[in-house]
């Protein structure tokens, strides 16, 4: 296999006709990135209809593997910080945990764990991951990137700022972003636009239910019918193959409780919100507002 890739700034998918699935963070979660490839494939979505919102390798138990699956499944994937610093060998995950913080420290084991399994190729598919990715669909303009369009690690959040919203539509002039990074799923329309975090697989939503998310973008006569999905998947043995590898017992409780080992990087808002669990949505986005499908 060769370690060669080219690298881009970003990938256009031209106007997409169909169903699109959007997903984020596998976190090196073999089990549930093995699960949603079986989802995609039940639902009939074609490979060129999905995309990846960045942190293929993180907290769990198999950076490699799931990196080799990612890379085989051929989906278009955005180059989360993770990417960028695994890509780079550079000394963190470049994640925006404040030093000290309980997540901080906790990430130099995982990192350095995932940083020992990972090949040159892995890592030089990394390098090439785009850092921004656009698409049409029904005739609305979006672009999916990572963490904010200011920073790759910003933690953007239902409840953080419209201003950093506002600012990332105003500067890539879309009508929609799609952004990772922060594992709780959203949709929020803000004078017409919008925008929309798919979740996480890897990880749950810190709900206090082990599901992980994914969504759904439905394109019906001008209008776009937002699917928020919920995913079951083998967590129990995602958290078996963290203990047994000696991997941060906070992420495997995680995995089965739902709850995040610390909140640090969360608005207060959100903090309020832990254990509660997220239903199912369903949004239709038609201009001039976003309304609720029954």
């Amino acid at each position: 296999m060769s370690v060669e890739h080219e690298a881009t700034e970003r990938m256009d998918l031209g106007a997409l006709n169909g169903p699109v699935l959007v997903f984020g963070g596998p976190y090196s979660n073999l089990h549930a990135t093995r699960a949603l490839k079986a989802e995609a494939e039940s639902l009939g979505i074609p490979t060129d209809r999905i995309i990846c919102t960045g942190d293929v390798v993180a907290y769990a138990a198999a950076p490699d593997a799931t990196t080799q699956l990612m890379m085989d499944w051929n989906v278009a994937t955005v180059m989360g910080n993770c990417e960028e610093s695994f890509g780079s060998q550079d000394d963190d995950c470049g994640c925006g945990f404040d030093e000290g913080t309980e997540c901080d420290i906790l990430s130099r084991k995982w990192y350095a764990y995932a940083d020992s399994l990972l090949s040159p190729e892995h890592r030089a598919w990394m390098r090439a991951c785009p850092r921004q990715i656009t698409f049409t669909l029904a005739d609305r303009r979006f672009a999916v990137i990572h963490g904010s369009v200011q920073s790759i690690n910003e933690f953007v959040f239902e409840a953080s700022e419209d201003a950093t919203k506002i600012a990332g539509l105003d500067t890539l002039g879309v009508d929609a972003i799609i952004g990772g990074h922060s594992g709780v799923p959203f949709t929020q329309v803000i004078d017409d636009r919008m925008w929309h975090n798919a979740g996480v697989i890897g990880m749950p939503a810190n709900d206090g239910t082990p599901r992980v998310w994914y969504t759904i973008l439905h394109p019906e006569d001008g209008d776009i019918r937002i699917e928020h999905r919920a995913l079951d998947y083998d967590h129990m043995g995602a958290a078996s193959d963290m203990r047994r590898l000696g991997l941060p017992s906070g992420y495997a409780d995680c995995f089965e409780t739902g709850l995040w080992p610390n909140l640090d990087v969360m608005p207060d808002v959100e903090k309020l919100k832990s254990g509660e669990a997220i239903d199912e949505r369903v949004f239709v986005w038609s201009r001039p507002v976003m309304e609720a499908a029954e």
